[in-house]
C-alpha cells in the first residue's frame, strides 16, 4: 500500500537542493498566464464599464455588445456559427452541462454513454455519478501509446446509446484522438459526440463541423486567458437540458450575470493563440523533441509515456523506474522548477495516474511520473537546466532506493 511520506526539508537543503527565487515554468497543461494583451483587452470591464451587460442603459448595452462580439470571435476559430457558442465558468461546467444535460434530455431513448478510461475527472466523475443515478457507461481503454482505438468506439454502441464523450487531447500524457473519425462513427448512428478540449483549443487547429463534433468544451486559463472562464460549442439542433436555472442569460440556457471581463479576456488569448498557430506549435514541438531527446540520452531506466508524434506539442511525461514521482517534484521545486506529476485536478490524491494505469504502466512505475509541458515562453537554456537537475536527482534517489540497489 502506498503511504504518504514526509519530507524534512533541511535533509533536503544539506544535499546541496536550495530553492530559486524565481521558478522555471514548465506546467503550462495545468495553467497559463494571462498575456499583458489580454489583460489589458479585460481591464476596463472591471472598472469603468463594470455595468450589467442585461442593462438597457448605455454601458449594459455596451457590454452586451462586448459579449457578442468575444462569441462571434469564438465561432469563427472553431467554424460554427455564433448562435452555437455558449459562455459558462470553467471547462469542467461545460464538460459537466454536455454529459448530463445530454444524459437527461435523452433518457427516453436510452441510458448508455461511453466514454474513455482516461479522460479528465471533471468527465470521468460526472459519468460515475450518473451510473449512480440509473445510466450505464462503457469505458474504452486506450492502447500502450494512449491512443483511443475508434472501432472499439463502435463496437461499444448499443440501441440504447444516447451519448459519446472522448477527450480530444490527454491533458497527462498529451496523446491527440481520432476525433474526426470518432465523430463520424457517431454522426451515422444518430449519436451525439462530445470532446473535452480544454487542453487542444488554442494549441492545435479545430473546426467543429469538419470533425463531426457535436459539443465541445474549452477553458480559457489553458491558452494564456483568465481562469474563471470557459465556452462550450453545441451545434443546433442539439438541446441538453439548462444546466444553471435562475435567468435568460446566455439565450435561457446559463443563468448567471455574465462575467464579462473573462468573456472578453478568452475571446482576445483565442484570437492570439490562433494567429500562426502552425508555427508556434512546430516550435514547440522542436524544444518537446529536443527535451526527449536529452533525457532519454543521459537517464536510464526511463519511459516517455503517450505516443511519441501523436501528441500535444508541448506535453512530454516520463516514468523514472525506481523512484517517487512526489520526491522527485520536491527536489525540482528546491531548484527553482515547477512541473507535476499528472492532472492538476488531482494533485493531492496518493493513488497512481489512473492515466499511466490505463495504458499498462505498473503502479510502481507510475508513481514515478513527470508531467513537463512547455509553453511560448520556454527556451533550450531552460530545458538544458531541466535536464541537468533531473540527471543529478534522478540518480541521488536512485541511490536511496532498495529496488534499484536490487
Amino acid at each position: 500500500m502506498y503511504t504518504k511520506k514526509v519530507y524534512n526539508i533541511s535533509i533536503l537543503k544539506k544535499t546541496g537542493m536550495k530553492r530559486m527565487k524565481k521558478p522555471i515554468y514548465f506546467d503550462h497543461a495545468a495553467t497559463t498566464y494571462v498575456k499583458p494583451e489580454v489583460l489589458a483587452k479585460m481591464l476596463p470591464y472591471f472598472t469603468t464599464n463594470f455595468g450589467n451587460p442585461s442593462g438597457i442603459y448605455q454601458v449594459g448595452r455596451e457590454n452586451r455588445q462586448a459579449i457578442e462580439d468575444a462569441r462571434e470571435q469564438v465561432a469563427g476559430i472553431l467554424g460554427c456559427s455564433n448562435r452555437e457558442i455558449y459562455f459558462t465558468g470553467s471547462g469542467t461546467e461545460a464538460d459537466n452541462w454536455a454529459i448530463r444535460g445530454t444524459a437527461f434530455a435523452m433518457q427516453k431513448k436510452g441510458n448508455h454513454i461511453i466514454t474513455t478510461a482516461f479522460e479528465h475527472h471533471a468527465v470521468l466523475h460526472t459519468c460515475q455519478q450518473l451510473e449512480k443515478e440509473g445510466f450505464e457507461v462503457t469505458y474504452i481503454k486506450p492502447d500502450a501509446e494512449g491512443i483511443i482505438s475508434a472501432q472499439d468506439i463502435e463496437k461499444a454502441i448499443t440501441d440504447k446509446t444516447i451519448l459519446i464523450t472522448v477527450m480530444f487531447a490527454n491533458n497527462e500524457i498529451g496523446t491527440i484522438q481520432p476525433i474526426a473519425e470518432i465523430g463520424k462513427i457517431a454522426r451515422a448512428h444518430n449519436i451525439l459526440f462530445h470532446t473535452d478540449a480544454v487542453q487542444a483549443v488554442g494549441t492545435i487547429p479545430i473546426n467543429v463541423v469538419e470533425m463531426n463534433i457535436d459539443m465541445l468544451s474549452l477553458s480559457a486559463h489553458k491558452f494564456y486567458g483568465p481562469k474563471g472562464a470557459g465556452a462550450i460549442y453545441i451545434r443546433k439542433g442539439v438541446k441538453p437540458q439548462v444546466f444553471i436555472q435562475g435567468g435568460a442569460q446566455e439565450s435561457s440556457k446559463r443563468a448567471g450575470t455574465e462575467n464579462v471581463p473573462g468573456i472578453v479576456g478568452l475571446a482576445e488569448a483565442l484570437r492570439l493563440a490562433n494567429i500562426d498557430i502552425e508555427e508556434r506549435r512546430l516550435k514547440i514541438a522542436e524544444m518537446r523533441d529536443y527535451l526527449i531527446a536529452q533525457v532519454m540520452q543521459k537517464i536510464p531506466y526511463t519511459k516517455v509515456n503517450g505516443h511519441l508524434t501523436k501528441r500535444l506539442p508541448g506535453n512530454v511525461n516520463f516514468s523514472f523506474n525506481f523512484i517517487e514521482g512526489e520526491s522527485l517534484l520536491l527536489m525540482l521545486d528546491l531548484n527553482g522548477i515547477a512541473a507535476s506529476s499528472g492532472s492538476a485536478c488531482t494533485s493531492g490524491s496518493l493513488d497512481p495516474s489512473h492515466v499511466l494505469l490505463s495504458i499498462g504502466l505498473p503502479h510502481e512505475v507510475a508513481h514515478g511520473s513527470l508531467r513537463v509541458t512547455l509553453g511560448e515562453e520556454n527556451t533550450y537554456e531552460e530545458i538544458d537546466y531541466l535536464v541537468e537537475k533531473l540527471v543529478m536527482i534522478v540518480d541521488r534517489l536512485r541511490q536511496m532506493s532498495p529496488l534499484y540497489h536490487e
